[in-house]
């Protein structure tokens, strides 16, 4: 019973797009239905295998996000961390990874400076004399090159932990090929019986957050976090060329997929998308 309704689900999910849009063929099906004397059985045998498919897809999606994420914790905490600390403090490699740490290192250390002279001028701090100044600026520099020290090490575990949780998710992706399936037509069944406006704005939301005229700060933001996360350098050319290109090719990609798929099963949908966009 459970391979038949596997099977089911597979050629579901294989479907191709046909000459008709859905709408017009799903009318004509149900009302083949409605007149067929089984309606009540294949009825219940299709809620029987709609269940399974959103119980088997809701739990592949939690197993296909959890696991890389353990992995990931697991292995940086357990494994990666101790060999990168023991290194770390074996070696004492250089604190900084990049140029980009050290800039803000230096401006954080600056700062500090400025605003101890700064509370000393109103009266807040105590006057205090250039040793005792140095002195607080050597301590301030010890506190910033033990943060940007673990920062580094952090960087150097955050790749190899995300290299080792990656290559589980992929690996769960190719040995789950029918958990694939069934979460692929789940997913088109849950998107087609969406209505027509529900989906031009789903459409709107999507195009506005990553391909809007608002998006290249968020993109720079993004970036700047992903950079940091993996010690690379933070430099603004690549950060200003990557977000003058990649939106505007995942717009025409987008545009592209609306013109080719989206018009063809839904063209109400379209003509609502572009009716609300305007």
């Amino acid at each position: 019973m459970k391979y038949w309704n596997l099977k089911k689900i597979n050629q579901s999910a294989l479907e191709k797009i046909g000459p008709i849009p859905r709408s017009i063929s799903k009318i004509f099906e149900k009302f083949k239905k409605e007149l067929d004397p089984n309606a009540e059985v294949e009825a219940l045998e299709e809620f029987k295998i709609s269940r399974y498919q959103t119980v088997a897809s809701v739990k592949y999606v939690l197993f296909l996000f959890i696991v890389p994420i353990l992995a990931n914790q697991i292995s940086k905490s357990l494994i990666f961390g101790p060999c990168i600390n023991y290194f770390w403090n074996k070696e004492q490699p250089s604190i900084f990874l990049n140029e980009s740490q050290e800039e803000r290192a230096f401006a954080e250390l600056e700062r500090f400076e400025e605003k101890l002279h700064f509370e000393i001028l109103i009266g807040k701090t105590p006057h205090l004399s250039n040793t005792m100044i140095n002195e607080r600026m050597g301590h301030k520099a010890i506190e910033l090159a033990r943060n940007y020290a673990n920062e580094s090490s952090d960087a150097i575990k955050n790749i190899l932990s995300d290299l080792f949780s990656a290559t589980i998710f992929i690996s769960i992706i190719i040995t789950g090929k029918r958990q694939v399936s069934i979460l692929k037509s789940f997913t088109n069944e849950l998107i087609y019986g969406l209505s027509d406006t529900a989906k031009a704005f789903l459409i709107i939301l999507f195009t506005d957050i990553f391909v809007g005229f608002h998006s290249p700060h968020g993109w720079e933001v993004v970036i700047e976090v992903i950079l940091r996360h993996f010690g690379l350098p933070e430099s603004r050319d690549f950060i200003f060329i990557f977000i003058s290109t990649f939106p505007v090719i995942l717009d025409t990609i987008f545009k592209y997929w609306i013109f080719r798929y989206l018009n063809r099963i839904s063209p109400s949908a379209v003509a609502t998308y572009h009716n609300m966009n305007e």
